[in-house]
C-alpha cells in the first residue's frame, strides 16, 4: 500500500442503511440519495456505483462539478441527477444536453435555461425551489407570476419541464425550529396551490431533507433527499432519541458505512522528562514508548486533536500526545506490548471488539460529524468492503 492511510465502505451497511430508510418512508416514496460533499466524505466515485447497486436511481448534488463527477461515474441507463445549488450558467447547457435536472430560485437562471434548451434542442428539466423561511435560496411569493409566464413559454415550446417544486426547511433536527418548520410547511403548500390554481403542476414534490423525513411524515411527498442517515449517522442525537423513544428495545438501526485506517510508521523510546513533538506542549512524565503514525491535519486529522484524539491499536484504544503535524501524530503505546512498524491503525471503525465513532472523533475536535466527513481529503483512497 503506498498510502499513508485508507477509507472502506462496507456494502452491507450501506443495504441495511436503505432497507430501513425505505421502510419508514414507505413503498410510494422515492429516495434520492445525496452525495453533495463529496458523498459525505465517503466518495462520489466509490459510492454512488455501490449505492446504484443496491437500487438508487437518483442522485442529488451541490453543483455542476459534483454533477460531473456523479455522471461520469453512472452505470445505470435510468439514473437521475439533480444539482441543487451552484450552476453557472456557461454550465447549463451542458446539463440540459445530458439530461441534469437543476433548481432554478431566479429569474435568471430559468431564462438562460431556457436559452440553453433552444441551443442543445432538448428540454431543460427544472425543479423550482420556494423560498418558505429558510432566507436562502428560492423564489419569493412576488416572482411567481414571471416565472409562471417563463414557465408557460417554455412548456409551449418543449423547451422546460416542470420536473419539481422543492424547498428546504431551517433546522428540522431541532425541535426548537418546530414552530418555523410548520410555518415553512403551510408557506409551501400555498405556493404549490398556487400554481396549481394557474393550471402548472410540478412532476415531483419534495420537501424533505434526512431530518424532516424522519420527525415530519407529511413532508415526505414523492421524493425525500437523504444525505447523512444513509451513511449511518443521525442529523442530530435528538432525532436519534425521538426515533428510539417509539420502541422499548433501544437500539440504533443503522450502521456506518466509514472505516478509516493507516498503519505505525515508526515506534521509539521517550524518556521521561524530554518533550514530544513540536513545541512544549506535551511533556513525558515518566519514560514512554510512542508510535508515529503518517497521518496529520493535511488529511483530515484536526490540529484540534493534539493532546486529546484517540487511535486504536491492538485493539485498545491510545491517546495522540504532542501537536498533531501536517503529516504525523505521535500516540502513547506505552501500555501496549508488540507494537511494531506496519501494525494497523484505526481513526474510525472498529478493531476487535472496540470502535471509535465520527460522533466521538468530532466532539473531541468541536467539529459535527457533516464537517469532520467532508474535510476528509478527497485523494485518500476509497475502496468498497463487505
Amino acid at each position: 500500500m503506498l498510502e499513508s492511510s485508507h477509507i472502506q465502505i462496507s456494502r452491507l451497511a450501506l443495504e441495511n442503511n436503505l432497507r430501513f430508510l425505505q421502510q419508514q418512508m414507505g413503498p410510494a416514496v422515492r429516495i434520492s440519495s445525496v452525495v453533495k460533499g463529496n458523498a459525505y466524505g465517503h466518495g462520489i466515485e466509490c459510492f454512488v456505483p455501490l449505492a446504484e447497486a443496491c437500487g438508487i436511481r437518483h442522485f442529488s448534488v451541490s453543483d455542476a462539478h459534483e454533477a460531473y463527477r456523479v455522471k461520469a461515474v453512472v452505470q445505470q441507463p435510468d439514473t437521475e441527477i439533480m444539482i441543487m445549488g451552484m450552476i453557472e450558467d456557461g454550465h447549463l447547457e451542458w446539463a440540459v444536453e445530458n439530461g441534469i435536472a437543476f433548481f432554478t430560485f431566479e429569474t435568471q437562471r430559468l431564462e438562460h435555461a431556457l436559452a440553453a434548451a433552444q441551443k442543445s434542442g432538448r428540454p431543460a428539466k427544472v425543479h423550482l425551489e420556494v423560498e418558505t423561511g429558510m432566507n436562502r435560496t428560492g423564489f419569493c411569493p412576488q416572482d411567481l407570476p414571471r416565472v409562471a409566464q417563463l414557465l408557460r413559454q417554455g412548456q409551449s415550446q418543449g423547451l422546460l419541464r416542470f420536473e419539481g417544486l422543492c424547498t428546504h426547511f431551517a433546522g428540522a433536527e431541532s425541535i426548537g425550529n418546530y414552530l418555523r418548520v410548520r410555518e415553512q410547511r403551510k408557506a409551501y403548500n400555498r405556493m404549490l396551490k398556487w400554481f396549481r390554481d394557474e393550471g402548472l403542476q410540478p412532476g415531483c414534490l419534495h420537501t424533505a431533507c434526512s431530518a424532516a423525513a424522519m420527525r415530519y411524515p407529511p413532508t415526505r411527498l414523492d421524493m425525500v433527499r437523504i444525505g447523512i442517515l444513509q451513511y449511518g449517522f443521525w442529523p442530530s442525537r435528538e432525532v436519534f432519541i425521538e426515533y428510539n423513544s417509539r420502541f422499548e428495545d433501544k437500539h440504533d438501526p443503522l450502521q456506518r458505512l466509514i472505516s478509516w485506517k493507516s498503519q505505525v510508521m515508526d515506534v521509539k523510546k521517550v524518556r521521561g522528562g524530554q518533550y514530544i513533538g513540536y513545541g512544549t506542549s506535551y511533556l513525558a512524565n515518566t519514560d514512554m514508548e510512542i508510535a508515529i503514525i503518517p497521518v496529520g491535519y493535511a488529511h483530515g486529522f484536526s490540529r484540534s486533536l493534539s493532546n486529546q484524539g484517540r487511535v486504536l491499536i491492538h485493539g485498545k484504544r491510545v491517546g495522540v500526545v504532542g501537536t498533531v503535524n501536517m503529516n504525523a501524530i505521535t500516540v502513547d503505546i506505552t501500555r501496549l506490548d508488540g507494537v511494531n512498524k506496519g501494525d494497523e491503525v484505526v481513526f474510525i471503525g472498529y478493531q476487535g471488539d472496540m470502535e471509535l465513532t465520527v460522533s466521538s472523533f468530532a466532539e473531541f475536535s468541536e467539529q459535527v460529524n457533516y464537517e469532520m466527513l467532508t474535510r476528509l481529503p478527497t485523494d485518500i483512497p476509497r475502496q468498497v468492503v463487505e
